[in-house]
């Protein structure tokens, strides 16, 4: 493939598997199936392209003077690392050492986006009218044919050898059991597991410009079950029956909203569709025993179809809102 082709090529290739990246840690339900598929076959694309970038990775490299050369060499490094650590975790390698798989998938195409947009823009390649011939057309339908197949490949491969990736979500998370021993402990971003008494711990509920405060003995006397699978970002899930009161039955009586905003002890906070209220659960059991202090004692949300960072732990407030649900960011910010 000419250079300018294979560079154009590898460009797009990489914003589709950023923004696939991205999207897929949105998908909760099956229909994001298609995204991570997608950004599967990306990554792969970019492993087939690799032949015709590396030719001319080394003519450049060979120029005396060529400025910014350290800067290319740690990017083409970032993104194979991505690549690689991707491929691994399809396999099913859940843990590289202190980091998993997916922890390095991700770091490494974080630390690359800043060096893309450099790359980007000091080897900029003007388009033009020519780059949507009908050879240019052929040419990436190929790349894009070879690296379905190559996807295919690698899944059947994967399930024929009976690597642990063959148990894989539709997310391409790795199960992790329902087991709460066995389920990971996680928090978002600085988050710190607090120490809470549930002799003083209260749980503050607004709406309708009324406040009423639950106790943990209160809250733990609801039974309200659901088997649910929490599907987190870090790459694992597990299915488990939790056991709390319905939100819709929690604010029962106390005036209807837009939306509802469910505030951790720590300050992390989501805001979700009123209309979601009847399939979303504020849990005080996992699999029929007290949350413990890691998975959100006293209370945390259980939110069905949705990833983990919508799963708030350590609940302290709940608030009904005139605010509307989609003014809240996809992912969370802080």
């Amino acid at each position: 493939m000419p250079a300018r082709s294979t560079n154009l090529t590898l460009l797009a290739l990489l914003v589709v598997a950023l923004a696939s990246g991205g999207l897929a840690f949105a998908a909760g339900t099956p229909a994001g199936r298609w995204v991570v598929i997608g950004h599967g076959i990306a990554g792969l694309a970019l492993l087939l392209l690799s032949p015709w970038k590396s030719a001319i990775a080394r003519r450049s490299l060979a120029r005396p003077g060529r400025p910014g050369r350290g800067l290319s060499v740690a990017f083409a490094v970032l993104v194979a690392t991505a690549v690689a650590a991707g491929v691994l975790h399809a396999a099913g390698a859940g843990s590289l050492g202190p980091v998993t798989a997916m922890q390095v998938h991700v770091g490494a195409a974080l630390l690359a986006v800043p060096l893309l947009a450099w790359h980007a823009w000091a080897r900029r390649v003007r388009p033009r009218r020519t780059d949507l011939s009908r050879r240019t057309a052929l040419r990436l339908g190929a790349l894009a044919a070879g690296a379905g197949l190559a996807w295919l490949g690698v899944e059947g491969l994967v399930r024929l050898s009976g690597l642990p990736g063959a148990g894989r979500r539709f997310t391409g998370s790795l199960p992790a059991g329902g087991d709460p021993d066995r389920i990971p402990v996680t928090q978002w971003l600085d988050d710190r597991v607090p120490s809470i008494d549930p002799d003083t711990w209260r749980l503050e509920v607004l709406a309708g410009g009324q406040r009423r405060l639950v106790g943990y003995a209160e809250l733990a006397a609801w039974s309200d079950r659901v088997d649910a699978t929490l599907d987190c970002t870090g790459g694992w899930y597990a299915t488990a029956r939790w056991e709390g009161v319905r939100l819709d039955r929690l604010l029962a009586g106390m005036g209807e909203g837009a939306s509802i905003l469910v505030m951790s002890s720590t300050g992390y906070r989501r805001r979700v569709p009123w209309s979601a209220a009847g399939s979303l659960l504020l849990a005080t059991r996992l699999a029929g025993r007290p949350l413990s202090a890691g998975h959100g004692f006293p209370a945390r949300l259980v939110a069905p179809g949705r990833r983990g960072f919508w799963w708030v732990k350590w609940v302290t407030t709940v608030e009904v809102s005139g605010t509307p649900a989609w003014r809240e960011p996809p992912f969370p910010l802080t």
